[in-house]
């Protein structure tokens, strides 16, 4: 039986870097780009004409940019998922746009081949950051947060006010995925099946009202439970 093509719309302001990503994806049969914007400030109106699975969103764009645009598209019903393009692995507006909802990053100069496997993976809901860079964006970006007391301390509180509603054991699983640990790793350290990490993971989205396992990360790096 025949699969229909996961749909993906782009927006970034480059039109090199839309023709290059139109090339690198329409070679692949599983997937199709539905539609273009060349700004972040059209790209509600290109997801509810295009309805696309997956929109790969530019981070840095003149009138509107990748952050704005991800919060605006996944206030949408039934909203695609979402991965921000960026130069740099460590930048700070891809946390931001990650805090919004974003379901992962991908540098700009992404190898064709891994490119069209992030797509299919985000498009079938796994995760698209590994464990190692999960942790090197944290990381890289924690210092620049440091500058910010305030706000920081106010993120700290209401994260662990919000990790309060968590078991002992799913607040173990969660430490772990801020530590940027995959599903195998936090199971030979807790003695835990695969599939019942899975399990407490799903139980933790749900309860925090959060997307993805990456925005579980930012949460316990708030706390300030991430540091071994």
């Amino acid at each position: 039986m025949s699969t229909a093509p996961v749909r993906v719309a782009l927006v970034d302001d480059d039109p090199l870097v839309r023709a290059g990503l139109t090339m690198i994806l329409g070679g692949d049969a599983g997937l199709e780009v539905v539609g273009e914007a060349s700004d972040g400030s059209d790209a509600v109106a290109l997801v509810r004409s295009s309805r696309p699975d997956v929109v790969l969103m530019d981070i840095r764009m003149p009138r509107r940019d990748g952050i704005a645009a991800t919060a605006d598209v996944l206030a949408l019903p039934d909203a695609p998922r979402v991965l921000v393009l960026t130069t740099f692995d460590a930048d700070e507006m891809v946390l931001r746009a990650l805090r919004v909802g974003a379901h992962g990053f991908l540098l700009k100069d992404t190898p064709p081949a891994r490119l069209v496997e992030a797509v299919h993976t985000v498009a079938a809901g796994g995760p698209i950051l590994s464990p190692s860079a999960t942790s090197a964006l944290i990381a890289a970006v924690a210092g620049r947060e440091d500058e910010e007391a305030a706000p920081a301390r106010r993120r700290r509180d209401e994260a662990r006010r919000a990790l309060e509603g968590l078991t002992e054991r799913e607040l173990e699983v969660a430490v772990a995925l801020g530590r940027g640990r995959s599903n195998q790793e936090i199971g030979a350290s807790l003695y835990l099946s695969v599939a019942t990490v899975k399990a407490h993971v799903g139980r933790i989205l749900t309860k925090l009202g959060l997307e993805n396992r990456t925005q579980v990360a930012l949460l316990v790096h708030d706390a300030g439970h991430a540091r071994d």
